[in-house]
């Protein structure tokens, strides 16, 4: 999943899900392949979504690009996860999207299935674009049903961020093999010792941490055949026990949590702990002062964390008329050591054996790099992500927020959402 806030990526998501009602208009043939200058100057379009420190790396790594291309000129745009799938989805509509643009796991398979996205397989047999050199395998990650969607830059896992002074304080020790229980029990100590901090931020609508406590379980958030891996009741014992803690005053309120966007409640200093994709280490030293450390994610049997990795990515228009230069411009943003150094771990960390060793990391990047390493062995194959995640993820965070800020029941919520989840999958 990539730099965002859980309430902002649900404003977002369900842009994103309104938008392709407009989108599937577009379902016919697009001209993608069709047709690259030959010679002279050629102007393509970039697009990402992230904080602003983001983008003064990216911005750098395309003065570089353009450096090296001086027959290609890059036109940028950027803006926070709401702002830029909304924006995304009006110019797709219109048939207008950015030749290249940051894309995540979870909306290859629905835009693939909207002719949105370029194949980049040929780009690849005409040696414009590079898939050796990536590691652990993620050139597969951005391939679907044997047309390459995506290009990895980056890559990360969940994680589990504390305030260490505060843990310390309560008596808490992070540590592997630990406990949902263990967890819950921190929270409560924590808050029980320091009257200004909550003992956690309350992430029970975070289709990603589900997931994982799911897949702690034998089970996924999506099945193989495309529909919900749990039951109704699987879904209300999960949110019930946070609301249990909620209640209990050791988890961040609702009202709180969104008076405090787009910070995230860690960062706003509002509660001691958080659940989130593992990059966002760097994020979150950019919004506080508050020294942060990563640590294990609790478990069922202190043994099973569930965890994955994934990837920001970067995918090319379908209906772009420049598919060489946006092969160009996605093997340099991927492969070139000077872009590694550049971009550090705002994304992840590089995909590429290229860019990985070029940047030595330091500060919060080491902790990124220390966290991933400590859990390498215990990495699985990523859940699938069918078409609709997107609307099923925007559903999950919003039934389970207007739980939060008492405008529905557990009952109502899950109700709710699997109604909408089950449609937008076609269940």
């Amino acid at each position: 999943m990539s730099a965002r806030r859980w309430t902002a990526r649900a404003r977002g998501l369900r842009g994103a899900a309104a938008g392709l009602v407009a989108l599937g208009l577009l379902a016919t043939g697009c001209g993608g392949d069709g047709g690259s200058s030959s010679g002279g100057k050629v102007t393509i379009r970039y697009a990402w979504w992230g904080a602003k420190d983001r983008s003064v790396m990216i911005k750098k790594t395309v003065k570089l690009f353009e450096k090296k291309h001086p027959n290609i000129t890059v036109k940028t745009d950027f803006a926070e996860y709401a702002d830029f799938w909304s924006k995304f989805n009006t110019q797709a509509a219109g048939g207008n999207a950015p030749d290249v643009f940051q894309n995540s796991y979870a909306f290859l398979r629905k835009y693939g299935d909207k002719n949105l996205l370029l194949d980049l397989n040929k780009q690849v047999k005409e040696g414009n674009l590079n898939l050796k050199g990536f590691r652990n395998g993620l050139e597969k990650s951005g391939d679907i049903d044997g047309k390459l969607y995506g290009v990895p830059v980056g890559a990360n896992t969940f994680g589990f961020f504390y305030n260490p002074a505060a843990f310390k304080k309560a008596g808490v020790t992070v540590k592997d093999g630990w406990t949902w229980d263990d967890f819950f029990a921190a929270a409560k100590k924590v808050r029980k010792s320091d009257g200004t901090l909550y003992g956690s931020s309350d992430n029970a609508g975070v289709m990603y941490l589900y997931d994982l406590y799911l897949r702690q379980h034998g089970k996924a958030f999506f099945t193989e055949d495309k529909k919900l891996g749990f039951t109704k009741d699987d879904l209300k014992q999960w949110w019930n026990t946070w609301q249990q803690h909620a209640k209990a005053g050791e988890l961040v309120p609702g009202k709180k949590t969104e008076q405090a966007k787009p910070k995230a409640t860690i960062s706003a200093n509002l509660s001691a702990a958080e659940f989130t994709w593992d990059n966002f280490m760097v994020r979150f030293a950019a919004e506080t002062d508050t020294p942060l450390e990563l640590g294990p994610l609790p478990t069922t049997d202190g043994k099973k964390t569930g965890q994955y990795l994934s990837s920001l990515m970067l995918s090319g228009s379908a209906r772009t008329q420049h598919p060489k230069e946006v092969a160009q411009l996605i093997d340099f943003m991927t492969h070139d050591p000077e872009v590694g150094k550049i971009m550090g771990y705002n994304r992840g960390i590089p995909a590429t054996t290229a860019q990985y060793e070029a940047y030595k990391p330091t500060g919060v990047d080491a902790k990124i790099a220390a966290y991933e390493k400590s859990v390498a062995g215990k990495l699985e194959p990523i859940t699938p992500h069918p078409a609709g995640t997107d609307v099923a993820e925007a559903a999950f965070l919003r039934t389970y927020t207007d739980v939060t800020v008492g405008q529905s029941s557990v009952d109502k919520a899950v109700d709710q959402f699997f109604d909408e989840a089950e449609s937008a999958l076609g269940s």
